[in-house]
């Protein structure tokens, strides 16, 4: 045990017997905490060169910003597509959703990947999440959106056009074709016809014989 002057400006000065090297290591952990608490708040950069990055490349990126997310700091991860990478913008998809998968326990996104120019870009911000916390899986039979969308002129009553499966919401050519429609025939009177009168023929008139030529 020690005698410490805890107090030196007293008057008379405050003294106490402890064990000064413990007392020194909690002096220096609440040091280290507050420089650590006054760095926070800034942003981060970690830059992926290629979605061709090794799984060990990129677990050093993941464990550098879990580092930065535990000190207060906001992290953006830039991935770079270069020359024909640019066609596989699924696989940068797919990168960026592992990244945020292995960091939910201490992060939360604050702005989800999309692209800028020829760069993907991914924004978290600190979230530490309780411990034994799971990640929220997606709810199965939710359709998609957009689905089962109101079509134009649904409200109309207008048939749908064969095989096209408009405005239920069925693939072209599922279901049974909506017979063709066409307009009534006019009902056909039930009054007698009259006959029509036969046309009326003058008798032909008789024949005259020449009068005889007197010479």
């Amino acid at each position: 045990m020690d005698l410490v002057e805890v107090a030196p400006t007293a008057r008379p000065p405050v003294c106490k017997i402890m064990d000064y090297g413990k007392w020194r290591y909690q002096q220096q952990k609440k040091e280290d905490k507050s420089r650590a608490s006054s760095r926070g708040g800034r942003l981060k950069m970690l830059n992926i060169d290629t979605i061709r990055i090794g799984d060990h490349d990129l677990q050093i990126k993941i464990n550098h910003a879990r580092d930065f997310l535990k000190e207060g700091n906001k992290v953006q991860f830039t991935l770079r597509f270069k020359g024909r990478e640019m066609a596989h913008l699924d696989l940068g998809r797919d990168l960026m959703n592992k990244v945020k998968t292995e960091l939910w326990p201490v992060s939360k996104v604050e702005r989800d990947a999309k692209m800028e120019g020829r760069r993907m870009t991914l924004v978290l911000q600190p979230d530490h999440k309780a411990p034994g916390a799971k990640m929220p899986q997606p709810q199965a039979g939710i359709a998609p959106r957009g689905a089962g969308a109101m079509t134009a002129g649904a409200g109309l009553n207008i048939p749908p056009r064969v095989g096209t499966g408009a405005g239920t919401g069925a693939p072209a050519g599922a279901g049974t074709a909506a017979p063709s429609v066409s307009p009534p025939r006019p009902a056909a009177s039930s009054a007698p016809v009259a006959p029509r009168p036969a046309p009326s023929v003058a008798p032909a008139a008789p024949r005259q014989s020449p009068a005889p030529v007197q010479r």
